[in-house]
């Protein structure tokens, strides 16, 4: 897979705060890409430096193998944490406004909000102004302004703050569909059931560095702690041979649950064929960490 953006070695400084300390990433393109890792890890001036907001002190940022300029910020869409949008301004005028400076004709940007608008069902609200709408819907207008020009790379800082389920529903689906149809996302988030849920690569970023990156799925199964989920039909399981612990159990109607914990270099095979071998086995599955875990591990470490 070839990469849209790869960053280098990039330092920042702000005044005695080391806010990037030689980051280095890599972002595949068309993938949803995760930039994680708490409060003040970093990842808000790495995306500043990616929008040329500000400048690395040292290190690159290259876009499709050639150096980031000021030029590339048309192909870029970028939905900050903190909002900005011109509170006075009508729906309809702030769309419109904002798909100009991104290089849209007049005619295109107004043809492109009017479908937006019909797709998140809100052409009612075209002529209200943005102080008179709610929080959620503020959102959803930010949301259009930011992907309206059909750009490349879509920077999306929590893009889930401040909407109910519903509509938190929508715009993850709207962010798949952009996925689907060639852009690359780099999602900013706290959410860790979206990251499993979207995300096929990841950094993990903290203290000003990158802690964890890679696939999704490998870093879940590099992480894993050798726990099952087994459900036999009969009584409680035991091992013959002591291959494995019970870590919690419980009766059902039909049967019993338990969560094993395997010794460590048995494999599923083995550990099927050794219960196997006792009992009917109605389920077995393998636990492995959600994100969430994974990402208070390292980040406390």
């Amino acid at each position: 897979m070839n990469n849209i953006l790869e960053a280098r070695d990039i330092v920042k400084h702000y005044a005695d705060h080391k806010a990037l300390d030689g980051v280095s990433i890599d972002i595949p393109e068309n993938c949803i890409y995760g930039l994680l890792g708490p409060n003040g890890a970093g990842k808000t001036t790495f995306i500043r430096i990616i929008n040329r907001i500000t400048g690395p002190d040292q290190g690159y940022i290259t876009l499709k193998g050639k150096p980031l300029n000021d030029n590339d910020i048309s192909t870029i869409g970028y939905l900050p944490e903190e909002r900005g949008l011109y509170k006075k301004m009508k729906v309809s005028e702030q769309i419109i406004y904002l798909a100009r400076l991104k290089g849209m004709s007049n005619s295109d940007a107004t043809s492109s909000m009017k479908q937006w608008l019909e797709k998140f069902d809100i052409s009612d609200w075209k002529s209200k102004k943005i102080e008179e709408l709610s929080k959620g819907m503020q959102q959803k207008i930010q949301f259009i302004s930011t992907v309206i020009h059909k750009p490349e790379i879509v920077i999306l800082d929590e893009p889930f703050s401040g909407f109910d389920p519903v509509n938190a529903e929508l715009i993850k689906n709207e962010i798949i569909e952009l996925k689907n149809n060639g852009s690359t996302i780099i999602l900013s988030t706290h959410n860790m059931n979206s990251v499993e849920e979207m995300c096929d690569e990841i950094s993990l970023i903290n203290r000003s560095k990158v802690m964890l990156q890679g696939n999704v799925n490998d870093i879940r199964r590099k992480y894993k702690k050798h726990l099952f989920r087994v459900v036999v039909s009969e009584d409680d399981i035991y091992s013959d041979r002591n291959i494995f612990e019970i870590v919690e159990r419980k009766p059902l109607v039909n049967g019993y649950q338990s969560i094993i914990k395997a010794n460590r270099g048995i494999g599923n095979n083995e550990l099927i064929n050794d219960i196997s071998g006792n009992f009917t086995i109605e389920c077995f599955e393998e636990l492995l960490p959600s994100m969430q875990e994974i990402f208070i591990e390292v980040v406390k470490s």
